[in-house]
């Protein structure tokens, strides 16, 4: 009876999003129940990960950067609508001898589906963004330390079946958390052809905001204002940053802000020299004054006026 109720819990939309709306604690307690479920009918099976490894409990201590406040909403997990693509997603690759009974060609696959959306995600999130740069933030995205983080938030680790040195091992179990969050990517996309990619697109940039709004902006990007007051500042003269529209709101609770920079000075009244956007107005700001300095021909009009001293057309 309690066994059939926790994996009603953990194979039913709502009720998982239930569980994940109370927290990720009860979420977890379920998906470890399950497990113990799961054990009892295969003896072979690696003990529970939370275990503890040098005196301390990987569960307890195991966040791997995530970023998440306690207490905090988790995301809603995407189903896996295929159940033996799901059993395959939390089985070792040396638990079976059928490799299509595991998860080593799903993580390769899921690798490819979560290098494609952290792109994406970063290329929208931050217009202009140099190639290195974007390489560097998806990296942050999608590294092991991160992936397994997300799967230990799920429960996913109570739910593998692994040999059992693995336990004891922290860089290799991190790793392996990270192959069965990738493979669970792959199969929720494999076992829904029409919407499983949106959901996966949609669960990874929720799962992404918090990382993406602790990240820095790129240095070069940030030094564009002081660049441009540089060029045509002047006594007198005023450079002002304006919302030019509300922010716009993308799914994960992120904003994106649009800042607009004008010229008030050497002839010239509120001039529209550039307009940019950012996950914060100090981004947007010099995003703005970016764009300013790549319009070249007036930018260059306006230092020319500060240089003779003469006042430009208005």
């Amino acid at each position: 009876m309690l066994e059939n109720l926790t994996r009603e819990v953990l194979n039913n939309t709502d009720t998982s999003q239930e569980c994940a709306t109370a927290g990720a604690d009860l979420l977890k307690a379920v998906a470890e129940l399950d497990r113990a479920f799961r054990q009892a009918k295969k003896p072979s099976l690696a003990t529970t990960p939370s275990e503890d490894i040098g005196g301390k409990s990987m569960l307890a201590n195991d966040h791997s950067g995530l970023g998440n406040r306690e207490g905090a909403q988790v995301p809603v997990l995407p189903p896996i609508l295929d159940k033996s693509l799901e059993e395959a997603v939390f089985t070792h690759p040396g638990m079976s001898n059928d490799f299509n009974t595991t998860y080593d060609r799903l993580e390769i696959l899921g690798d490819a589906y979560i290098e494609l959306v952290a792109t994406k995600l970063v290329w929208h999130t931050f217009p202009g963004l140099p190639s290195g740069r974007i390489s560097q933030i998806r990296e942050t995205l999608v590294k092991n330390e991160t992936l397994a983080g997300y799967a230990t938030m799920y429960g996913f680790d109570c739910r593998a079946s692994v040999p059992k040195d693995y336990l004891k091992q922290p860089k290799r179990w991190m790793k392996t958390k990270g192959d069965i969050f990738e493979a669970y990517v792959a199969a929720v996309v494999l076992s829904d052809a029409v919407n499983g990619y949106s959901a996966v697109e949609t669960w990874l940039t929720q799962l992404w905001a918090p990382k993406l709004k602790c990240l820095d902006h790129p240095p070069v990007t940030l030094q564009a204002k002081e660049a441009l007051a540089k060029r045509i500042m002047g006594k007198g003269v005023k450079l002002k940053y304006v919302d030019e529209r509300g922010p716009v709101q993308l799914e994960g609770g992120m904003q994106i802000f649009n800042v607009g920079v004008y010229l008030t000075g050497w002839g010239w009244t509120n001039k529209h020299l550039g307009s940019g956007q950012g996950l914060s107005k100090s981004i947007a700001g010099d995003q703005a004054a970016r764009a300013a300095l790549q319009n070249m021909s007036l930018i260059d009009e306006i230092a020319a006026v500060k240089k003779s001293g003469n006042a430009g057309k208005s």
